[in-house]
């Protein structure tokens, strides 16, 4: 496995190694600050997803959504963080203790470290890894182990409904997800994401034209993966009383609702840098392109969850294994013969 900072990275440790400072310093500060900008990102994104998910709810069914707090409600989300901060935590007294606090942990943690892959515009990314997109989807399956946990340690069978449900959702869509992957991979003989927006530098070479069938499947799965309507068995509130986060108050709560629009906006920039061509774009900053085109994906999975009803768990099964699963395979097949 190879790692590679991003210039802008390295220039800022060349600054820092000229301190006199010992190497492992060095790389220990470069590390610790690409995580602080990354952080901050991460929480301005969840602030505004927050925000926008409720405008266009809303709006959706010919209503305002939040005014009052703020111009046109901004400061609505601000306030519910400032309200989940003073909540009680409180903690069912026949719960597994150890399991329930680090369930919320794991699955907020693994969603963030998914961000250091992320190609944010040109010569704008953490680290380039040249398996990028194989420890993207490494690191998020911990989501899958910390709802379980989340549902087994709750001692509640509503939660872990849930969490079985989740399981089985998640694990059952990884695989026309992944498969959806693989077509890109193989035009492009490489794992790293900066590798694959750099052959997606003309409109023309973008993959959602080259691979349009792999990008409606990964569309679907990667929304069935976010526990996104109609895919939001795990959380049906008329059937689980919200599920595998039934149990859970205060911050913990907070920390699993973050996680989901981390994964919200993760699936849609994984999109954007495998099939809409990255950070590429005329006129605009490169940071700004990969940002305006990830935020329409999470528009369009908005736009399915207010839109659809929710499907059975039946249903739900049925439509990976027996449509999406032979669709990934034959889109497969195709592009091996395309781009060999």
């Amino acid at each position: 496995m190879r790692l590679e900072l991003s210039p802008l990275l390295k220039i800022i440790g060349d600054w820092i190694s000229s301190l006199g400072l010992p190497t492992w310093l060095v790389d220990l500060i470069e590390m610790c600050g690409a995580a602080a900008m990354v952080m901050g990102m991460a929480f301005l994104i969840i602030l505004f997803l927050v925000w926008w998910e409720r405008k266009l709810s809303g709006h959706f069914q010919q209503r305002l959504g939040p005014m009052r707090t703020g111009w046109h409600g901004w400061l609505q989300t601000i306030a519910d963080g400032i309200k989940l901060f003073q909540k009680e935590d409180i903690i069912p007294k026949t719960v597994d203790r150890k399991v329930f606090y680090w369930a919320p942990v794991i699955c907020f943690a693994s969603s963030f470290a998914a961000f250091a892959c992320l190609p944010w515009g040109k010569n704008l990314w953490p680290t380039d890894l040249n398996i990028g997109i194989l420890y993207i989807f490494a690191i998020t399956t911990f989501v899958v182990i910390s709802l379980l946990m989340a549902g087994w340690s709750s001692n509640n069978k509503y939660a872990l409904l849930g969490g079985m449900r989740s399981a089985a959702q998640i694990v059952s869509y990884e695989v026309p997800l992944t498969l959806s992957v693989l077509g890109v991979i193989v035009a492009t003989q490489s794992l790293s994401m900066v590798a694959i927006v750099g052959a997606q530098e003309k409109v023309y070479n973008w993959f959602i034209f080259r691979q349009p069938l792999g990008f409606l499947i990964y569309l679907i799965a990667a929304t069935a993966e976010t526990n996104r309507a109609p895919f939001d068995i795990p959380e049906a509130e008329q059937e689980l009383v919200a599920g595998f986060n039934i149990e859970y108050s205060g911050m913990k709560f907070a920390m699993f609702f973050m996680a989901e629009f981390l994964n919200l906006f993760l699936v849609s920039a994984v999109a954007v840098t495998l099939f809409l061509g990255g950070w590429h774009g005329p006129f605009l900053p490169s940071w700004l392109w990969f940002l305006l085109k990830a935020f329409f994906i999470v528009f369009v999975i908005i736009w399915f969850k207010w839109t659809y009803p929710r499907l059975r768990v039946d249903q739900l099964m049925e439509f990976c294994w027996k449509f999406l699963l032979p669709l990934a395979f034959l889109n497969l097949i195709v592009a091996g013969f395309l781009f060999r």
